[in-house]
């Protein structure tokens, strides 16, 4: 699989192609378009020189969303001719988004200190004006977390460091909910690259509806320099490249997705999501059974998509929160996912064969369900294209991960029913 240089392009003003990781010799682009900060978008090019041709990524980018970009414009009442420059944006620019809410931004890390200190970078940079910075330090095994949040919170006050001595991403994720301030609790991790606007994007998802108790967002592949990386993109395609905002309920008709909506993947994902935090509360936060930490090893993120829709809010996927994900880029980090999508996904699902209330109704989707997955092997295989091959022993290690899940998540349960009768 040839190297891929991802990087994005604003489509108002003078045109400049910029990326997460350095250009370094690639000889294909992927290239995010963008208006105003909303991305339209993806143009992939060859590149010939020391990185990909601005003004030619603009000039065929421009050609090639004409419609959505007449469309935008439209809605800020600005007049445009195909063919002219995109003007700066107007008054009237729903990229503007401003608010007064009180966002808490949580992040979870366990003795990652080299690519947290990359990720608080980005998070300084945020341009949301009210913002209180969680650092949740995941049962660490030195000082080393403490002391880069420390560093930035000596000359940025809105970082906080909050340890959180039982291992397991539930539980840290609820840590910080019960320290959040904020009306807003957003989490990122800590191999994501935030977008300086990622807050204000999250917020206009929840203007969307008044319903609106979770937002998610795209989660734009950082670059692809490995087979392993590759594949991962070609995977996780339903978050990683939906340029339209869309609102998911349990209201009206129901949608053509044999599991919806228990189905994995087509809500977003945990690395980029927020909830309105008094309902997250409500619902007791993330089940600690399930997670990365947890034997079950994910699940958690579709866990709570489901609960937020089943408890009568609704989920907005709005393409504006933009986030840059670095992907597992060695074949053993990239068989340890695959295996925990496998664990997670059939740990909740067996979580909601024991719930009377959901059990029929899962049931009755399992045949059709399986047969999506078939489709979601199938899908990713395409998307790789000829001349790419998903990694030796991927399919083995999903596969395995289906099997154990269910076990893993009774393990879980009686391991977190311990931990409670001795808290």
């Amino acid at each position: 699989m040839p190297a891929l240089w991802c990087g994005e392009l604003e489509l108002a003003g003078e045109p400049a192609v910029t990326g997460i990781r350095a250009y370094a010799g690639q000889r294909r682009a992927r290239v995010l378009l963008r208006l105003h900060g909303d991305p339209l978008g993806y143009l992939e090019v060859p590149v010939t020189g020391a990185g990909p041709d601005a003004a030619e990524v603009a000039r065929t980018g421009a050609e090639r969303h004409v419609g959505a970009i007449a469309a935008h414009l439209a809605a800020e009442g600005v007049d445009w001719t195909v063919g002219d420059p995109v003007p700066a944006p107007a008054s009237g620019c729903p990229g503007r988004f401003a608010s007064d809410t009180e966002v808490t931004v949580v992040v979870c890390t366990r003795d990652r200190g080299e690519a947290l200190a990359e990720c608080l970078e980005r998070l300084a940079a945020l341009t949301h004006p009210h913002l209180e910075l969680l650092v949740v330090d995941n049962a660490p095994s030195d000082d080393s977390t403490r002391r880069v949040v420390e560093s930035f919170a000596a000359r940025d006050p809105r970082f906080r460091h909050v340890l959180e001595p039982r291992p397991g991403l539930s539980r840290a994720r609820n840590r910080g909910l019960a320290e959040a301030r904020g009306a807003v609790i957003a989490y990122t991790d800590d191999d994501v690259a935030v977008d300086p606007g990622w807050v204000q994007g999250l917020l206009r998802g929840f203007a969307r509806r008044a319903d609106v108790g979770c937002v998610t967002g795209l989660v734009a592949t950082a670059g692809i320099d490995t087979g392993e990386e590759a594949y991962f993109d070609a995977r996780a395609a339903s978050w990683s490249t939906r340029c339209e905002p869309e609102i998911y309920d349990l209201a009206g008709d129901a949608r053509d997705d044999a599991l919806y909506p228990y189905s994995a993947g087509i809500f977003g994902t945990g690395a980029n999501f927020a909830f309105d935090t008094a309902m997250l509360r409500e619902l007791g936060g993330f089940d600690e059974a399930l997670g990365a930490g947890a034997p079950t090893r994910g699940g958690e993120d579709l866990d709570v998509f489901v609960r937020v829709l089943r408890a009568g809010r609704a989920l907005a996927y709005e393409p504006a929160a933009v986030v840059w994900h670095h992907h597992r880029a060695d074949p053993a980090a990239l068989l340890r996912q695959l295996y925990g999508y496998g664990t997670g996904l059939t740990a909740y699902l067996t979580k909601c064969l024991l719930q009377r209330d959901v059990r029929r109704d899962v049931i009755r989707r399992v045949p059709r369900g399986l047969a999506r997955v078939v489709r979601i092997r199938q899908a990713t295989d395409e998307r790789l294209g000829e001349g790419a091959r998903a990694p030796q022993g991927a399919l083995a290690s999903e596969l395995r991960g289906y099997l154990a899940g269910p076990a893993l998540y009774l393990r879980a349960r009686r391991e977190v029913g311990r931990s409670r009768a001795g808290a």
